[in-house]
């Protein structure tokens, strides 16, 4: 399926400016390790031009992370909307990228729902926010109440697009907001994007969410994508009056899992109400309750995530 782009001829255009990467195509590039370089055994010359052009978008991003969940209602986009917040905060330049075709939820999380995407000769213009650009198929719902029923191969294609004909430009990192499970959407995602740093897994404590965290990282080893740790989410409420965390749910599932795995374990966020207000509210937790206890929990393991700490 194509997207029909806004035929609006926008003037302004997005140049390279960093790390010697200006109006570098596939032609003039001389990295010969580019899996872009050569065109591959049973691969056309349509596929190969696709592929090129995907790469030369790539290129220009320095650090890609998917952020993955195996169960729905974990907190993954929170921990994508945070992440990507607290690098734009930092200084990066940032794209977040919203996958999940059938419930886009990162407009709403940043009071982005009415906003309408740009289109120029060379393919659609990111919303932005600041420092960060952002590109979600909420964005094209003319009512946010219809409903996606696409099938695979649709989804894919809507997804090649999101990567190939949405411009970018020159990023420090790339967040993609994953939907949960190991189907067609992730699989498309870690396919497409050539290397990626690594991906994210987002669980919640109690066994019934945190045994599929298995399946996730099982996915991410089958695809030679290394997992940059699990982040157990709604570890204990935070009482909104006093402080004091309580355990409601089972604890420890996500370092269980981590530790029979043999991945990082980054850490634990309580279930704060202030997150939950956060989101509906439009604003990125780590950006409006920087003094609170649960956003410095929260800093701590994105930091974790991208290696600020080592890079200061």
């Amino acid at each position: 399926m194509v997207i029909n782009l806004d035929k609006a001829h926008l003037t302004a255009q997005r140049q390279a400016k960093s790390d010697g990467r200006e109006g570098k195509t596939c032609d003039t590039c001389k990295d010969s390790s580019c899996s872009a370089k050569n065109q591959q055994k049973d691969e056309s010359p349509e596929e190969y031009k696709d592929r090129c052009k995907l790469q030369v978008v790539m290129c220009r991003i320095r650090h890609k992370i998917v952020v993955l969940s195996g169960k729905g209602g974990v907190g993954k986009s929170t921990v994508a909307v945070n992440l990507a917040t607290a690098l734009m905060l930092s200084g990066q330049r940032v794209g977040l990228l919203d996958v999940d075709i059938h419930g886009p939820s990162v407009p709403t999380m940043l009071g982005l729902e009415h906003e309408t995407l740009k289109g120029g000769p060379d393919g659609l213009f990111p919303v932005e926010l600041d420092n960060m650009k952002i590109m979600s198929l909420g964005f094209l719902l003319q009512n946010p109440d219809d409903a996606v029923i696409w099938r695979g191969p649709m989804k894919m294609g809507v997804i090649k697009q999101f990567l190939t004909d949405v411009q970018w430009g020159d990023l420090d990192y790339l967040i993609v907001d994953v939907p949960p499970g190991t189907g067609d959407e992730p699989l498309s995602i870690c396919q497409l994007i050539q290397p990626l740093d690594g991906a994210v897994v987002v669980t919640t404590p109690q066994k019934v969410a945190s045994v599929d965290v298995r399946k996730s990282i099982s996915f991410c080893r089958r695809l030679d994508v290394p997992v940059l740790g699990v982040v157990e989410n709604m570890s204990g409420f935070v009482c909104p009056k006093c402080g004091e965390v309580t355990q409601i749910l089972p604890e420890g599932g996500g370092k269980k899992i981590a530790m029979d795995m043999q991945v990082p374990y980054l850490g634990a966020i309580p279930m704060d109400p202030a997150i939950a207000q956060s989101g509906d509210a439009g604003r990125a937790f780590i950006s409006h309750y920087t003094a609170s206890p649960t956003s410095k929990i929260m800093q701590d393991i994105l930091d974790q995530i991208t290696g600020l700490n080592k890079a200061n």
